[in-house]
């Protein structure tokens, strides 16, 4: 990969080595300049997770993506600059009725640096990691944004966020390797399944300093880490675009009936 040109994309400053402090900068960089975005398969467009295509899509032409494409290309950074990185799956918890059991559909990265174990995880919307975490249970771990733990359950891991004073549960996964064979299944089907929430909607969403920028479908939040959260609706295409182009740094692409697919979000979701 062209790791030069990745480091320029997230503004990395300095010489990058393999050890924890780099392992925190990139992380924290990289999740406040390339955001987590789905028009690709809104837009019926292909979800590729090959280095090439995601290097041109995430690097080149400055987009997004989802968990697949950001985990992946930041698996390959990691690897290039000498990280020892062992890639995982989850079950998404979030917003996951109670008893309803998920596909393993998320992807993570267990990354070791002297024999310590971390998380890693630049993909998962509007609650992406901001930082690596320690692969330790019962712990209380800050982040720039959100305190996280991992709670043991069993042979896996519960990862929660404390939101709003309550601790929520994200996914729950564990230390079973899996390929890129296997994303490639799910990330298939998130892309095609038309009831898919991938295919039918707009999810986006970026953090930056001390604040996350969430948009679903017309549904605008922005929230700061002193609790504050503003809410919007965005009721014509240009909010919509104005939203995406603007705090979420997507610059959206030429397809020939994007206002027209953007209008029926909007339709499809009027104010509360």
């Amino acid at each position: 990969m062209n790791l030069e040109a990745y480091l320029g994309r997230i503004e990395y400053p300095g010489t990058p080595r393999a050890d924890l402090e780099t392992l925190r900068r990139l992380h924290n960089l990289h999740a406040r300049a390339i955001p987590f975005e789905n028009l690709s398969p809104f837009l019926g467009e292909p979800v590729k997770l090959d280095l090439a295509s995601l290097e041109d899509k995430l690097v080149a032409r400055r987009r997004g993506g989802w968990c697949f494409e950001q985990n992946l290309f930041f698996t390959h950074a990691l690897r290039a600059l000498g990280f020892e990185v062992k890639t995982l799956a989850a079950r998404v918890r979030w917003n996951v009725p109670a008893g309803v059991t998920t596909a393993r559909s998320h992807m993570l990265m267990l990354v070791t640096i002297d024999a310590v174990r971390y998380i890693a995880d630049v993909g998962f919307g509007g609650l992406t990691l901001s930082a690596p975490l320690k692969l330790a249970a019962h712990v209380e771990q800050a982040t720039p944004h959100e305190p996280h733990r991992l709670v043991p359950a069993g042979e896996a891991f519960v990862l929660e966020a404390k939101v709003a004073g309550e601790w929520q549960a994200l996914y729950v996964f564990d230390l079973h390797e899996q390929l890129q064979a296997d994303y490639e299944v799910a990330n298939w089907y998130l892309a095609n399944f038309p009831q898919s929430q991938f295919v039918t909607g707009i999810l986006a969403a970026r953090a930056d300093t001390d604040v996350r920028h969430v948009l679903r479908n017309t549904r605008y939040a922005v929230h700061h880490g002193n609790g504050h959260t503003e809410r919007r609706h965005l009721a014509s295409v240009a909010e919509l675009r104005s939203v995406l182009e603007g705090p979420l740094r997507i610059p959206l692409p030429g397809y020939p009936d994007l206002d027209a697919r953007l209008q029926k979000v909007i339709d499809g979701n009027p104010p509360a």
